[in-house]
C-alpha cells in the first residue's frame, strides 16, 4: 500500500499502521490523506474519498476493475489464475498474450535498432531536428524498422514464434510470388508503438523515411489484437496524469503526443490523424471529464473537431478548443515558440460551442440580410441547446452583434424558429427608431444605440464632430455596418451631412435624415458629451478585442486591458467635467 501511495504524495508516519500526506484527489495545503498500510485503506478527511488498493488505482490512472487487478498483479508480480475458465476461452486469452509478448519484443527490437544501427542514422537525425529529445523517444519506445525483408522475421523466429503468428500480430505480410513465404511489412520506417493503456503494444504506426515511400504512414492492419477504432497513442503514459488533472488533451499525430509530453503535457493523447471514434470517447470518459481539442489549425482540424463533437454527444465529457495558429500543429508550435507558448495556449482553451459560434460567424456573410438569414439558421440548434448561463449570454450578444440584431430580438427568433426577414423602413416613411439606423428590425441594441448617439452628437457639434469623425475607424469603433457607412458618409460632412448622398441608397439616406432629426432635438450638447459617447465606443470596442484575444490564445490580452483602464479613467474625468458644468 506505502509502495503504491507514495509516488503521489509524500506520507509521514503519524503512529501504528498510520501515515498521512497532502491529497492527491484535490488541492490542499494540510496533509488531512490518511493511509492505513496494514488495513489496505486510505481516507481524505478533506474531500472524503476512500477506497482500497484497486479503487486507488481505478481513481488515479482511469482503469476499470478488471485493468486495475491486471495492473496491480503486474506491478507486483503476482500470478493471477482464472478459476472455471471456459477452456476456449482460456485458449483466446493465452493466444492474446502469446501476440502481445510477440509484439512487445518487435517495439524493443525496433528501438534498439533506431539507436544502434548505423542505417537508422537518417531517422535518429530527422526525430532530433524536430525537437524530440532522446529521453523522450525512449520513454515512448520509438524505434526503426530496418530495410532487409527479413530481420524481424528471422528475430521472431528464432524467440520460437511461428509465421503464422507474425501474420496474426501484423508484423509481416504473404508474399505474391512465392506461395507460403512472408516478409517484414515494415521496412525503412520509424516505428510508432501503439499500446493499451496498460502499456502493451497492441500494433504500430510507421512513417516513410523516403520520399518516394507510399504511403507516408502505415499502420497495423486490425486484427486479433489491434482494433484502430478502440486506439489512442500514447494512453498509457497519459492516462495517470490525465486522471489526476480530469482533463485529457487530443492531439492527431505521433510526433504530436511526444511534444506535448516533452513540454510538460503528460496528459496528451493521439488519434493518429484520423477521426474520433465512439470507442474512443468511452475509454476517454472512463478518465476524465474534460477533453481538450488541440488539432491543427486548417480546415481538416477543423472538421476533425466538429465530427468530434457529434461522436461526443450524450458522452460525460466537456469538450474545449485549444486555438493555435492557423496552418500550424501542436509540434510545430514546440518547435518554434518552446513549450511555455504550447502550455499557454492550452490554459487559454474556450468551450467548444465557442469555437463553433465563431467558426459559423467567420465563415458566414453577414454584409446582406441572406447571408445572415444563413448564418441564424446555422446557429439557431447551437444557441437553442445551451442552458442559461453567463457563457450563453456572451455568445448571445456576440451573435447579436454580427448579424445586426437587438439581443432581445435575437433570443426571440432562437426561441421560436423564425428567421430576421429583410429589413423593411418603419410606417412613417421616415425610418422611425429602429429601422432608421439599419440595424435590422426590431428595437435597437444597447450597442447600436449608443453608436447611433455617438454619430447625432458629431452633427449636434459640428466642428468638433468633424475632428473627430476624422480620428476613429468606423470598422473598428463601430459594430452597425450601416451604422459604419454612414460615419463614412459624415467624414468631412458634418455641416451638410445630407449633401452628396448616392442617389440609389435609400437606407443611407433615411439613416442620416434620422441623424440630423436627433441633432437638433439635442440641447445642451458640448464637446464634453462627444468625447463621452466616443470613449465609451472605444471601451466597447476594447472589450471586444479582449473577446477576441481571449479566444486566439490570450495573446495581448495585458496591453489590451492597460488601454481600457486608460479609457476608463478618461471615462471618469469627463464624467466629473460633465457633473461641475451641471
Amino acid at each position: 500500500m506505502l509502495a503504491l501511495v507514495s509516488p503521489r504524495t509524500d506520507l509521514r508516519r503519524a503512529g501504528v499502521d498510520s501515515y498521512f500526506g497532502v491529497c492527491p484527489f484535490h488541492d490542499e495545503r494540510t496533509a488531512s490523506f490518511h493511509v492505513r498500510p496494514n488495513e489496505k485503506h486510505y481516507h481524505c478527511f478533506g474531500c472524503q474519498v476512500s477506497g482500497d488498493p484497486f479503487t486507488f488505482v481505478m481513481e488515479t490512472e482511469g482503469l476499470d476493475f478488471k485493468a486495475a487487478l491486471e495492473s496491480l498483479a503486474d506491478r507486483f508480480a503476482v500470478n493471477l489464475e482464472t478459476e472455471a475458465e471456459d477452456p476456449a476461452a482460456g485458449a483466446r486469452r493465452q493466444r492474446r498474450e502469446r501476440l502481445q509478448s510477440l509484439l512487445g519484443r518487435a517495439a524493443t527490437y525496433y528501438s534498439r535498432y533506431l539507436w544502434e544501427a548505423r542505417e537508422a542514422q537518417g531517422a535518429r537525425q530527422y526525430l532530433l531536428d524536430r525537437g524530440l529529445t532522446e529521453q523522450t523517444l525512449r520513454e515512448f519506445r520509438v524505434g526503426y524498422a530496418p530495410s532487409a525483408w527479413d530481420r524481424i522475421l528471422l528475430a521472431s523466429r528464432r524467440a520460437g514464434y511461428s509465421d503464422e503468428e507474425l501474420l496474426a500480430a501484423g508484423l509481416v505480410k504473404p508474399s505474391h510470388t512465392r506461395s507460403g513465404q512472408v516478409y517484414g511489412l515494415f521496412r525503412e520506417r520509424i516505428m510508432f508503438p501503439s499500446a493499451d493503456a496498460r502499456g502493451r503494444v497492441l500494433g504500430f504506426g510507421a512513417r516513410a523515411m523516403r520520399e518516394n515511400q507510399r504511403p507516408k504512414y502505415l499502420n497495423s492492419s486490425d486484427g486479433e489484437v489491434y482494433h484502430k477504432r478502440s486506439q489512442l497513442f500514447g494512453i498509457d503514459l497519459a492516462r495517470s496524469s490525465a486522471a489526476r488533472e480530469g482533463r485529457m488533451i487530443l492531439v492527431e499525430g505521433y510526433t504530436d503526443v511526444l511534444a506535448l509530453h516533452q513540454a510538460g503535457l503528460r496528459n496528451a493523447v493521439g488519434i493518429m490523424g484520423t477521426a474520433l471514434t465512439e470507442e474512443q470517447v468511452r475509454e476517454l470518459e472512463r478518465i476524465v471529464r474534460v477533453l481538450d481539442l488541440c488539432l491543427d489549425a486548417d480546415r481538416a482540424g477543423q472538421e476533425a473537431m466538429l465530427r468530434a463533437s457529434r461522436v461526443a454527444a450524450g458522452a460525460k465529457l466537456e469538450l474545449r478548443v485549444v486555438p493555435l495558429p492557423e496552418g500550424g500543429d501542436p509540434a510545430e508550435l514546440v518547435e518554434r515558440e518552446g513549450p511555455e507558448a504550447l502550455r499557454a495556449r492550452v490554459e487559454a482553451s474556450v468551450p467548444f460551442v465557442a469555437f463553433h459560434v465563431d467558426r459559423i460567424l467567420e465563415s458566414a456573410d453577414t454584409s446582406s440580410a441572406e447571408g445572415r438569414d444563413r448564418a441564424l439558421t446555422e446557429l439557431r440548434p447551437v444557441l437553442a441547446d445551451l442552458p442559461a448561463s453567463v457563457l450563453r449570454d456572451e455568445l448571445m450578444r456576440r451573435v447579436a452583434g454580427r448579424l445586426e440584431l437587438s439581443d432581445g430580438r435575437l433570443a426571440t427568433l432562437v426561441a421560436d424558429g423564425g428567421a430576421p426577414g429583410p429589413r423593411r423602413p418603419s410606417g412613417n416613411g421616415r425610418g422611425g427608431d429602429a429601422g432608421s439606423a439599419g440595424a435590422g428590425g426590431g428595437t435597437l441594441s444597447h450597442g447600436a444605440r449608443a453608436e447611433r448617439t455617438f454619430l447625432a452628437l458629431c452633427l449636434a457639434v459640428p466642428d468638433r464632430g468633424a475632428v473627430t469623425l476624422s480620428e476613429i475607424d468606423p470598422d473598428e469603433l463601430l459594430t452597425s455596418e450601416p451604422l459604419r457607412r454612414a460615419a463614412r458618409h459624415l467624414d468631412g460632412r458634418t455641416g451638410s451631412p445630407l449633401a452628396d448622398l448616392p442617389p440609389d441608397d435609400e437606407e443611407l439616406a433615411r439613416i442620416i435624415a434620422d441623424l440630423v432629426a436627433r441633432a437638433g432635438r439635442s440641447s445642451d450638447v458640448t464637446p464634453e458629451r462627444l468625447e463621452h459617447a466616443r470613449l465609451v465606443l472605444e471601451r466597447d470596442r476594447l472589450d471586444r478585442a479582449i473577446i477576441r484575444a481571449r479566444a486566439e490564445g490570450g495573446a495581448g490580452i495585458n496591453h489590451l486591458a492597460r488601454e481600457r483602464e486608460r479609457v476608463l479613467e478618461e471615462i471618469r474625468g469627463v464624467v466629473s467635467r460633465l457633473e461641475k458644468a451641471m
